[in-house]
């Protein structure tokens, strides 16, 4: 494929570099690093005024989802709590504003005005981080959108939490304006984005219908949203979205991906074997998505830390779901929900209304209240029928219903036409 040749030759260089100038020296050999790691390079490598030498800059990716029950935001607690000489990366300032979808990725000049307008220069080595609240969570978005713009020198804390945790420095209060890096004189110029390790809706919409179909090329689709939001049997945090998934998707939430008590990300052997467990085939090409493209970013993340795949061959589904779900419909065939939930409305529907048949021989079945019942137990399996599954078993799942229908129909007309008889 011409985008595995191009990313190829792209991702063959190293993110990751030592690299010395003077007496200053970067020392972060790999993408994610822990708080000492940070720390030492912090310590080795102190800012000054006059210096124009490569720095190591901690950039706060805090966010939350728009559902958050206290409501919190990730300017508020990164002016809570914060790594000393921090900057911020604003998740919903920093994208395209003429999408209708979240967090779409911004153009090349918004990019390059967000990162002068921080004070970053090109050549620095940003560490980018989560809040501690949430332990890795958005952190890795924020590096996955300045690798994917082709910043060099780009990394992952893990995490924040451990920083507070293991004593290390920490400041808050307002936070000081950092000179911004003018275009003409610094070394970060309007950037290229590397557009094939970004998968588009077009693609996306393709790969789905050709799911199951023999001779397709096998790309496998990971989802982070959690199980419930997956399956269809939770609601997605924005109001009036769908939940469900894609055809074909493999869900692998990005709780999994966690230590359940730090929230850090798991080693790279752990994340191996869960992928492993997942049924995953390192060998054939992998998606990344989630809701708005943000934790869709933890599992890239976690996929390079577990070597797992070809690094040319994973991608990122920027619109994710919240584009899916807005640009395709149940109906279409393109959004599966649980399979179990219909079938057990079905069977519920069906006792309910053999045991108000049996109720109706023992009276009489011209009873107006018979009548309704079995009216009313029409209804629900039409709203049954509506909200089925458009999967490879909804098929079977709609002709039973559909000929259930059918049989109530007749039935209730039976009925009405014997009442008016009377």
């Amino acid at each position: 494929m011409a985008w595995l040749a191009h990313v190829r030759s792209s991702f063959a260089k190293p993110c990751c570099r030592t690299r010395t100038t003077g007496i200053r020296q970067v020392h972060l050999q790999s993408y994610i690093v822990t708080p000492k790691q940070l720390s030492d390079a912090l310590k080795k490598n102190v800012p000054t005024k006059i210096s124009t030498a490569p720095r190591v800059i901690p950039l706060c990716a805090a966010w939350f989802l728009p559902n958050d029950p206290k409501g919190r935001t990730g300017q508020q607690v990164f002016k809570q709590k914060r790594i000393p000489s921090a900057r911020f990366f604003d998740l919903d300032a920093v994208k395209d504003h003429e999408s209708p979808y979240p967090h779409m990725l911004p153009t090349t000049e918004v990019f390059a005005k967000a990162m002068q307008q921080i004070g970053i220069r090109r050549d620095d080595e940003v560490v980018v981080y989560d809040s501690q609240e949430l332990g890795i969570f958005s952190a890795p978005r924020v590096a996955w959108t300045l690798k994917i713009f082709g910043h060099p020198g780009v990394h992952i804390l893990n995490n924040f939490r451990l920083w507070v945790d293991q004593g290390y420095p920490t400041e808050s209060g307002e936070v000081k304006e950092f000179e911004e890096v003018e275009e003409g004189q610094s070394s970060y110029p309007t950037p290229t984005l590397d557009a094939p390790k970004v998968v588009q809706f077009s693609e996306m919409k393709e790969i789905a219908k050709d799911y199951g179909k023999e001779g397709t090329e096998g790309v496998q689709v990971l989802d982070a949203r959690s199980k419930g939001r997956w399956t269809g049997s939770e609601p997605e945090p924005r109001p009036g979205l769908p939940s469900g998934h894609m055809p074909g998707s493999i869900n692998v939430p990005v709780s999994e991906l966690l230590d359940p008590k730090t929230g850090a990300l798991l080693p790279g052997k752990e994340l191996r074997r869960l992928f492993e467990s997942k049924g995953l085939d390192p060998e054939k090409p992998i998606i990344s998505s989630c809701g708005t493209g943000v934790t869709a970013a933890v599992i890239d993340a976690a996929l390079g830390e577990a070597d797992f795949g070809r690094p040319e061959a994973r991608r990122l589904y920027d619109g994710s779901w919240t584009e899916w779900a807005q640009r395709t419909s149940e109906y279409d065939g393109l959004i599966h929900e649980k399979i179990e939930e219909i079938t057990e409305m079905y069977a519920t529907a069906k006792d309910e209304f053999e045991i108000a048949s049996e109720e109706t021989d023992k009276k009489s079945v011209y009873a107006a209240d018979d009548r309704q019942a079995a009216r009313e137990e029409l209804d629900k399996l039409k709203e049954a029928f509506e909200n089925a599954i458009r999967d490879e078993n909804g098929e079977e799942v709609r002709r039973r219903v559909g000929n259930r229908i059918r049989e109530l129909e007749q039935g209730v007309v039976a009925m009405e036409e014997r009442a008016m008889e009377d």
